[in-house]
């Protein structure tokens, strides 16, 4: 006996260290899971070092997931990282961010506030009423987490028990893994693979996100005979015989090994099966101990003190003198206010084994206290109340609704509607109609993603004008555009008021705009106007805005479509999706106007907009980004068009992802950056898609042009065509560098094609009756003519002046290139003071812009032309400079120096990131390693001068 109250002593002491977060095993380590753990610190000090990434650690239940995440998560304070952790549980879809909300409130105060600055966030604060919502809820809170992390990073966001996570948690976590890239989060989530079955919601995400890039999969598996025992000694004293049988019965489980532990340390015999031995755990409680226990086991995971002491009925010294036995035996432990289960486990075995009238009754007793409504949904069903079941499921549907979850907000409604036919007076208790909450349910529905949900609720339903208007709306997105032509002009027909027929008659025309009834468009649409006017509806009058805007530009109207635009965007309606989609729709008209420097005035306010909304990432709000790189890139403005550019992720795993990559190559192949073989290789796979191939395939033909391989350049031209529609606008740049590449190869095969194919789109356009042609348009089309004319030998000095001219509304960069061109042609004819004239030009732009594939090119037509000048002498590459540019050369002065990446952007005006890019093209230019080693060949090569 005095040897069992010792061994007793040694393993409680052991779990009040554990409870504390001391590392149970050899010398404080961990045992048997230091290759995981070093996967682990990988993921995690590469989001340190800027790469952020995610880790999936999967394992049966007891296996060690939970103790191999605290080791990280010491490690990731000890290096100064922000901690967020938060817990899912098994509550199904009830209570939607749950984890996010508990990660929150048991953050440092620096990261509470800094959440409590972003509105969305706030609400999952303890406290903190939830506002009305404004549309497009999910994306801001995502948005706005995003925001967050960007705040306080670095940052370890832990996500346990994921098997448990509800819709909303497990889309948050997919789009974390998708669009963290360079910040320094790092992200890691838990599951048990054993209760990851077939049609599990969890395995789906699972196989979409393990073939991310920036994913890194963790499974545990049983430790091996030898780790184990050297586990289980650490638990305390235990003879060799007993070590042995406890090695052989847990089967490689350290939670198993450590309630067979318990079991010898205690005395008893080792029942049979885990929920046998679980049990035997809880029945040596006295009666009070175990009341408060099936008590704690029907609120869940984790119980507020409070709470457990009403429910369990016990007089307070009583329900004291209960919990300290329990917690004194490891079963629960004090979490904050309140008491957690030392493993899910031993819940769901104590859970499991109530009685159904016991359980029923503790259901209820929660259900009298609670005020939670998604809360009091769960326990009003299982403790079989309909009538509050019900109630309490349509306000948990309206709060999940305001807090940015429409999943679970569908789930809510539905289940309401479940019972609808079960319980009297279901209308009151609800709060509204089974028609208004059947449309609740569809919209959320839709708003979660489910479209052909969405469509099939709502046809269920009476088609009244609203009805049948959401039903138009949806069947559009999902490209049934008769069916949505159809289902908008029954709105049209049943409006009952003003405010309904404005919509109805907005979502009309926006089904046409791009049908064989297209003409019907502007008649329409005024009327749409008009009646949105008359109504006061605002969000159905920008809509109609943008519609009419949109078909008259089409029509070639384009001061008209300007006029229109400025309307949608001069205020703002309340729906969010409508003020970004009318702000992006105005920048993009005076964008494809050439008309730079009003482009980016409105889409900097539609960015600011979606960042104060969180909608960054949102389709209009990445669309708003894109644009504004876009007018960086064109107007020259390349050191942010660089730092935007920075931003856009390399390691793509989606089609969206892949668009937003490929933008990046524009800045990246116009100044030859190292990251342009990486970010194609990874884009390489979505080449199927027209926007993807038709931008980042067709800088590929620019990469291959500057790189020397025109006939690769041809190839990626030749594929972009082919997934084209004949006139699309998208042919006039690509034939042009078509053009560009025959006249590299010395061919005129293909020519003519190519060139037919420009004169197609300009007379044409893709639907046959071409509108105006923007100024980018006409130069590309000139530009292709002016090629043609390469190809065959020709060098037609207007035609080039003409290209010149055309691009001359700002686009700084191909206005350098077509001075090269000009300055050819001009050499040739024998004007040359004209072609030097021309070439200087081009080369202080290029040099400005640190083109380098230009200014290469233009460095070597000069030597080839004996063209002077102090400008080529003074910071031209000379012979042995390595082919370093002038502004590498400028770099390379300071790294001799001894300036730091952070010193010389300072001196120069450039970014740090600019900076580190050049120092890295330098070495691989002079072929050596470090910055000592290049200033000392700089030197001995004489490129310090």
């Amino acid at each position: 006996m005095a040897m069992r109250a010792n061994v007793r002593s040694v393993f409680w002491t052991n779990r009040v260290s554990v409870r504390r977060g001391i590392v149970a095993g050899v010398n404080g380590l961990l045992v048997g899971r230091s290759a995981e753990l070093a996967r682990l610190v990988r993921v995690l000090q590469s989001a340190i070092e800027g790469t952020a990434g995610v880790a999936l650690v999967g394992g049966d239940a007891g296996i060690g997931k939970t103790r191999l995440v605290a080791e990280l998560v010491g490690q990731a304070r000890e290096r100064g990282v922000h901690v967020l952790v938060g817990q899912c549980a098994e509550l199904g879809d009830a209570l939607p961010y749950l984890p996010l909300a508990d990660a929150l409130r048991g953050a440092q105060s620096a990261v509470r506030e800094a959440a409590a600055a972003h509105p969305m966030l706030g609400q999952l604060l303890p406290g903190t009423e939830s506002a009305p919502s404004t549309g497009l809820t999910q994306q801001r809170l995502f948005g706005s987490l995003l925001g967050l992390l960007a705040d306080v990073q670095p940052v370890l966001f832990v996500i346990e028990d994921l098997h448990w996570a509800d819709r909303s948690t497990r889309d948050l976590l997919v789009f974390l893994s998708r669009m963290v890239q360079t910040e320094q989060v790092c992200v890691v989530g838990t599951y048990r693979t054993d209760d990851i079955h077939r049609r599990h919601p969890l395995r789906s995400v699972l196989a979409e996100l393990k073939r991310l890039p920036t994913v890194t999969s963790v499974e545990l598996g049983p430790l091996g005979r030898g780790d184990l025992s050297d586990y289980v000694t650490t638990l305390g004293e235990v003879d060799a015989r007993e070590l042995g049988e406890i090695v052989a019965r847990a089967d490689g489980n350290p939670f198993y090994a450590e309630e067979l532990f318990a079991a010898v340390a205690e005395g008893d015999s080792l029942p049979d099966g885990l929920a046998s031995l679980l049990m035997s755990r809880v029945e040596v409680l006295p009666d009070a101990g175990q009341q408060v226990l099936r008590a704690a086991a029907v609120a869940g995971r984790r119980v507020e003190d409070e709470l457990l002491r009403e429910v369990s009925g016990l007089p307070l010294a009583e329900f004291e003198d209960a919990v300290r036995e329990i917690v004194s035996r490891g079963l629960l432990r004090v979490d904050g206010f309140g008491y957690t289960f030392r493993h899910a486990l031993l819940q769901e075995a104590v859970y499991t084994d109530l009685l159904p009238g016991e359980r029923t009754r503790l259901h209820a007793a929660f259900a009298r206290l609670l005020t939670s409504p998604a809360e009091l949904a769960h326990h009003h069903l299982a403790g079989h109340d309909l009538a509050g079941a019900l109630a309490s499921s349509a306000e948990a549907g309206r709060l999940a609704e305001r807090l940015g979850a429409p999943a679970e907000a569908h789930s809510h409604y539905d289940q309401a509607l479940s019972l609808w036919d079960r319980v009297d007076g279901a209308e009151e208790l609800a709060g509204e109609s089974r028609i208004a909450l059947a449309f609740r349910s569809a919209v959320t529905a839709a708003d979660s993603g489910d479209n052909h949900r969405a469509i099939v609720q709502l046809r269920a339903l009476p088609q009244t004008s609203e009805v049948s208007e959401r039903l138009a709306y949806y069947l559009y997105e999902i490209d049934d555009q008769p069916g949505a032509i159809v289902a908008a002009e029954r709105a049209v027909e049943s409006a009952e008021d003003q405010a309904a027929l404005a919509r109805a008659l907005a979502t009309h025309t926006r089904t046409l705009l791009w049908s064989p009834r297209h003409r019907e468009v502007e008649a329409r649409a005024t009327r749409a106007l008009e009646t949105a006017r008359a109504a006061g509806t605002k969000d159905a009058e920008v809509g109609a805005l943008i519609v009419l805007a949109s078909f008259v530009e089409h029509q070639g109207d384009v001061a008209r479509a300007h006029e229109l635009f400025e309307l949608a965007s001069a205020e703002r309606t309340g729906d969010l999706a409508m003020d970004l989609r009318a702000r992006f729709q105005h920048a993009r008209v005076h964008y494809e106007q050439g008309l730079l420097a009003q482009a980016a005035e409105i889409a900097d306010d539609g960015i600011h907009m979606a960042f104060d909304a969180g909608l960054k990432w949102s389709t209009y709000g990445t669309d708003l980004r894109f644009l504004r790189f876009l007018i960086h890139y064109v107007a020259g403005e390349w050191d942010q068009a660089e730092n935007v550019a920075s931003s856009f992720p390399v390691r793509v795993g989606t089609l969206s992802e892949a668009v937003l990559s490929s933008f990046a190559l524009f800045i990246e192949v116009g100044r030859d950056l190292p990251a342009v073989e990486s970010r194609l290789s990874w884009v390489r796979p979505f080449w199927s898609n027209e926007l993807a191939g038709y931008m980042s395939r067709g800088l590929a033909a620019e990469h291959a042009l500057w790189h020397g391989d025109p006939a690769g350049a041809l190839e990626h031209v030749r594929e972009v065509l082919a997934t084209l529609v004949p006139g699309d606008n998208g042919v006039l740049r690509t034939a042009a560098v078509g053009l560009w590449a025959l006249a590299e190869l010395g061919t005129t095969e293909g020519a003519d094609d190519l060139l037919e194919r420009v004169r197609f789109s300009v007379e044409r356009g893709p639907t046959g009756e071409r509108g105006q042609l923007g100024p980018e348009g006409i130069a590309w089309a000139l530009r292709a003519e002016a090629e043609w004319h390469r190809v065959h030998g020709r060098y037609e000095v207007e035609l080039w002046r003409k290209v010149v001219s055309a691009f001359d509304f700002g686009f700084v960069y191909e206005v350098a290139r077509a001075r090269w061109r000009l300055a050819e042609a001009l050499l040739a004819t024998g004007d040359r003071a004209s072609a030097q004239a021309e070439w200087e030009l081009a080369r202080e732009t290029a040099g400005k812009l640190r083109a380098a594939p230009l200014e290469n090119a233009l460095l070597e037509f000069g030597r080839r032309a004996r063209f002077g000048g102090g400008a080529q002498a003074e910071d031209g590459p000379r012979q042995g400079e390595a082919g370093l540019t002038a502004r590498e050369a400028e770099v390379l002065r300071l790294v001799a120096e001894g300036l730091t990446n952070r010193e010389i952007a300072e001196r120069l005006f450039i970014a740090q990131k600019t900076a580190s890019v050049h120092v890295s093209n330098i070495l691989a230019k002079l072929e050596v390693s470090t910055r000592t080693q290049a200033a000392a060949a700089a030197r001995r090569r004489g490129l310090l001068a």
